[in-house]
């Protein structure tokens, strides 16, 4: 078996030895085959949650988003911390890539785009997220071959689907195209992902492992899609309270800047004014039907007009 990430720490190396560690000849009993098959469930399961299947369509609201970041951090920083830990662990060593892999960092970019400086003060750990964590330390602590079904759901996933996930997020949140915001999503120290996750899956394929305990990684794998899914059904139930204002697509009352409770109408929102803000009346008399029914004609006038005046 190869020591602890011999050439890793210069990231070059070992991605410079793609080819040399890819092997087609991949059998069933191969852990990466077996995680593959004994999580498609689960994976199928995780994709069809109603906030990845938003997610998928670019209804994903930018404070959902910053949660959803806020999540990846705190279970980035527990993985990475126990990472750190196991780096010379036969049972993990082969699979520690920091160079190439960590988050921790990138997320801590995003935080600050989104939250600023002083970002630590205004975020926390919820009550999903919570859970996922403490189980990863345990692993880190007690089970460290397990390490590897976290590390494989996650990073595998991230240099996957994730990739996809990053330009729904730029589009629909409008994020710069300089990337700020979605650093999570950039492996600046992997050139072809694809090779990257196929000499992955070999040096997972290379450990030393029982049957039992290939087993067990993959039982530990489809926790790990289970905390996933337990984090996403904690983001939609927070979406659902949310209030129209705060949805992307919503009206444009407020611009973001400086306390929202200054605003009559957000007041209203929280039940500290009455009803009587001009942005409040204005809402109110659009969802009336002959209100809308006019807006509606004149959308149709205006339509036939720009119609013709294109012919």
């Amino acid at each position: 078996m190869p020591s602890a990430m011999e050439g890793s720490e210069g990231g070059e190396g070992e991605i410079t030895r793609y080819e040399e560690a890819e092997d087609d000849s991949v059998s069933p009993t191969d852990l990466s085959e077996l995680l593959k098959e004994g999580t498609k469930e689960s994976h199928d399961r995780a994709e069809n949650t109603q906030f990845v299947k938003d997610f998928l369509k670019g209804r994903i609201k930018k404070e959902l988003f910053k949660l959803a970041t806020v999540a990846l951090y705190f279970t980035y920083s527990a993985l990475e911390e126990e990472m750190d830990r196991n780096k010379d662990n036969p049972v993990f060593a082969p699979l520690y890539f920091p160079l190439e892999l960590h988050r921790r960092e990138a997320l801590i970019k995003d935080l600050k785009y989104f939250y600023g400086e002083d970002w630590e003060e205004k975020i926390q750990c919820s009550e999903a997220t919570q859970h996922y964590v403490d189980r990863i330390h345990h692993v880190g602590q007690h089970e460290p071959e397990l390490l590897v079904a976290h590390a494989y759901t996650r990073y595998m996933g991230d240099l996957s689907g994730g990739q996809v996930l990053k330009k729904v997020a730029q589009r629909a949140l409008k994020l710069p195209s300089t990337e700020e915001g979605i650093q999570f999503y950039v492996f600046d120290n992997i050139s072809n992902a694809q090779q990257f996750k196929q000499l992955y899956r070999a040096r997972m394929n290379a450990l030393d492992l029982d049957k039992n305990t290939k087993e067990r990684i993959v039982e530990e794998a489809n926790r790990a899609f289970r905390f996933n899914m337990q984090v996403f059904d904690e983001l939609d139930k927070i979406g659902k309270s949310l209030t129209e204002e705060a949805q992307d697509g919503g009206f444009p009352v407020h611009d973001g800047k400086g306390d929202l409770r200054k605003c009559p109408y957000y007041a209203d929102k929280l039940g500290k004014a009455g009803p009587g803000c001009p942005c409040h009346a204005a809402v109110a008399l659009a969802k009336q039907p002959l209100v809308q029914l006019i807006l509606a004609a004149c959308v149709a006038v205006a339509a036939g007009a720009a119609a013709w005046y294109v012919m």
